[in-house]
């Protein structure tokens, strides 16, 4: 070990004099005379003033468990172009994993929308124009809502998922469908012991050209499967579908009569089936069932919040009802499991009505606190230049809760341009209203295989962990935290303040927060605060943790591209 030789009392009282004694303190004492430590100062809001939800495909995120990958005899396919529509192995363990390793809370992320749960149909139907086995690896072809898909884990796997994401502040948001169920496919129809099959279809080497051929559609025999009571169908001894959005039939799937008011009893299939949770409730409707299938999850697990799928073709009573005892469900969880919540704050449920815009909808006078905001991703030709975009979409949010959801990315559309994604996300992580990240933007995930009849395949393909790129994930990363300590850019008053480079400011006058963004800022720059930041404040410039004090109503620094002008408190 080198001896450290220390001065006499005489030189060191010399050292002090000239300002040069720290060098031979000890480390302790060095510490004490460094600078103060600056930290951002955050005001992040509520969850429903300030949401950043990432939706993720549990199927193609993470393989934590690769035991569960074949249940129900699924298989997957050689080809990549066949292989499309399998499911590929992603699962609540996989979920987990990421939590764990912080992958969400370094997006800024405060909510985990994952695919519907519950058990799903368990064959293929024919995929686009009969060029792929088309399973239900996304969630919206239900066969059994009280049971969990053995694809994706098991009742302990969800749990942990639950609590490891309540722990981080992050709610989970479960994808949930009202209109209809899934397909009657051929695997199910023999495993329910359905007897709607001809003989033949499992040798037959062209079943996904001739699938159709096996299933005997004249047969009084589907009775046995959801019956006339509970869905329209187009079979023998169902009512046919209608041609209104509320009671027509979406891709020829089962429409639930949930405007029916006729009490019902449990299907055949469902009193029949050995492993379901199922009991005939006295009374019942059809959305009755439903709702207390789906709510069941929230009184169990504790999940936060719905996305609800396919809102317009659902009444809107049915979904007002929904909410109504989602609320309570979740007010029960929170009372019985006290260490389990994230906080007190009531269910929260976002709807996909199809075409919405930023305006605030018809739809959030009936349980939904917001709704998907289709109209983000067809201005992708203001991104470049956004104040026109920011500007209207302030007015249109015009306070607080958030009542629409911004996304740049879906599976139900397309993929943004992966050349433009920090363009792109830019736009989306600084717009006002709240963020929808699709898994894998922030990783510029590709394409995968495009049936020529089913381009929405192509946006849901498996996340990239092999081949991330790494200057999209910082930006997207920077953008991100910043927005998750800043309820100002979801809900705050919005003016331009500059335009070379462009700058902005937002401030929620109620909570005092402010910042100041400015858009292709590159090396030395003058950026103008004035109005939102006073001289002699100390801003930090988020993307690139440099301090710099305000002076004459502007901030000086070096910047890199994108600048995030945050106050800092000194301790």
């Amino acid at each position: 070990m080198t001896k450290i030789l220390r001065p006499s009392a005489a030189v060191r009282a010399l050292l002090l004099a000239a300002g040069l004694a720290s060098a031979w303190l000890p480390s302790r004492a060095q510490a004490t005379m460094q600078a103060p430590m600056q930290t951002p100062v955050a005001v992040p809001g509520t969850f429903a003033e300030n949401p950043i939800v990432y939706f993720v495909m549990t199927d193609r995120f993470v393989n934590g468990d690769p035991t569960n990958d074949h249940a129900y005899g699924r298989q997957r396919e050689m080809n990549p172009k066949d292989d499309v529509g399998t499911w590929h192995g992603g699962d609540f363990r996989g979920l987990t994993q990421k939590l764990k390793e912080g992958w969400f809370k370094d997006l800024g992320v405060n909510a985990l929308w994952i695919t519907a749960p519950y058990e799903q149909i368990h064959g293929w139907v024919q995929g686009g124009q009969r060029e792929f086995k088309h399973y239900a690896y996304h969630g919206y072809w239900a066969l059994d809502y009280t049971v969990i898909d053995q694809n994706l884990g098991t009742a302990a796997d969800l749990r942990d998922l639950v609590d490891t994401a309540h722990a981080q502040g992050i709610r989970v948001l479960f994808d949930v469908v009202m209109n209809h169920p899934g397909y009657l496919d051929i695997q199910t129809a023999k495993d329910l012991k359905v007897d709607v099959l001809w003989e033949g279809w499992e040798k037959d080497a062209n079943l996904l050209r001739n699938y159709h051929n096996y299933i005997d559609y004249n047969s009084f025999k589907f009775g046995d499967w959801w019956g006339r009571p509970w869905v329209r169908a187009g079979l023998p001894g169902y009512i046919d579908g209608g041609r209104n959005d509320l009671t027509m039939q979406l891709a020829f799937l089962p429409d639930f009569r949930t405007e029916s008011p006729e009490a019902v009893k449990l299907p055949k299939f469902l009193k029949e089936k050995a492993d379901t949770k199922a009991v005939d409730l006295p009374n019942t409707t059809v959305r009755g069932y439903l709702i207390q299938w789906l709510t069941d999850w929230v009184r169990e697990y504790g999940v936060d919040g719905f996305r609800c799928d396919t809102v317009k073709h659902v009444e809107p009573e049915a979904w007002a009802a929904l909410k109504t005892e989602a609320v309570k469900a979740l007010a029960e969880f929170k009372a019985k499991n006290p260490t389990r919540k994230v906080d007190d704050a009531p269910f929260w449920m976002v709807g996909e009505f199809w075409g919405a815009g930023p305006e605030k909808h018809k739809m959030t006078g009936f349980g939904f606190d917001a709704m998907i905001n289709f109209d983000f991703q067809q201005q992708d030709g203001a991104f470049a230049k956004p104040e026109k975009l920011f500007r209207s979409y302030a007015q249109a949010q015009a306070g607080k809760p958030v009542h629409m959801l911004n996304y740049l990315s879906s599976h139900d559309t397309e993929l943004f341009d992966r050349g433009r994604l920090i363009e792109g996300g830019t736009a989306l992580l600084l717009a006002p209203g709240g963020v929808q990240i699709f898994y894998g933007d922030e990783t510029a995930r590709p394409e995968g295989p495009m049936p020529r009849t089913d381009k929405q395949q192509a946006t849901r393909s498996d996340m990239n962990w092999g081949k991330v790129d790494a200057k999209v994930l910082a930006h997207w990363r920077k953008l991100g935290t910043f927005r998750a300590r800043h309820r100002a850019l979801a809900t705050g008053e919005h003016k331009q303040l500059g335009d070379a480079p462009y700058t902005f400011s937002r401030i929620e006058a109620a909570s005092g927060d402010r910042v100041v963004v400015a858009l292709g800022a590159q090396g030395q720059v003058s950026l103008p605060v004035a109005g939102v930041f006073a001289d002699g404040e100390t801003l930090r410039d988020a993307y690139t943790g440099r301090t710099a004090t305000v002076a004459g109503g502007k901030v000086a620094l070096q910047a890199e591209g994108t600048a995030l002008l945050e106050r800092v408190q000194t301790h």
